[in-house]
């Protein structure tokens, strides 16, 4: 594998993300057991991918402008398409839908001060809380997608409903953090 090529894998993988996106927006709109565990598989790789395209850049040295850019798109692109046809589709219940609004409030808002701090020559580096944050809802999001073709006596609903709102708790946590770094720097 030449040098050239491990340095372009990461923004690959981040490429990858960005296509399954349509495919796990697909799968809902199917209602055999089939697609709704493609769309289950297809997120978890593209999780899966997250995770890898950041220690690939790291190990091979390779962080590109275009690469920082788009992980951090891909991620939120994923999230929130995915947890509107949640919504949509009715599989998240009360709760669920109060974590969803406040996963992707916080995503917009973080996005909109990562914009305006890059202006300004400032970085807004993630927290380990904040992958924290991520790890939850990557976890969260694929159980509630299987979770009416799953046992009852199994709680996958449960279990994605909780860990959807401990990725919200987090999200406030963090989006605070945030905030409080950016204001410093408002003018």
């Amino acid at each position: 594998m030449t040098d050239t090529f491990k340095k372009k894998i990461p923004n690959y993988l981040t490429y990858l993300r960005i296509i399954a996106i349509p495919f796990v927006i697909a799968s809902f709109y199917f209602e055999q057991k089939y697609w709704t565990i493609t769309g289950f598989s297809l997120f978890i790789l593209a999780s899966i991918t997250d995770y890898f395209d950041g220690y690939l850049a790291r190990k091979f040295k390779s962080t590109s402008t275009i690469g920082r850019m788009l992980d951090p798109i891909a991620d939120k692109l994923l999230v929130a398409a995915t947890l509107l046809l949640l919504a949509g589709f009715g599989k998240l219940g009360g709760y669920g839908l109060i974590a969803a609004v406040i996963i992707l409030l916080r995503e917009i808002l973080v996005s909109g001060l990562r914009e305006y701090l890059s202006s300004l020559q400032i970085g807004l580096p993630v927290t380990r809380l904040a992958k924290w944050k991520t790890g939850f809802q990557m976890c969260a999001i694929p159980l509630l997608i299987v979770a009416d073709i799953t046992p009852e006596q199994w709680h996958v609903f449960d279990i994605g409903l909780y860990s959807l709102c401990v990725a919200a708790c987090l999200t406030i946590i963090t989006g605070y953090d945030y905030l409080r770094v950016g204001l410093k720097h408002l003018d």
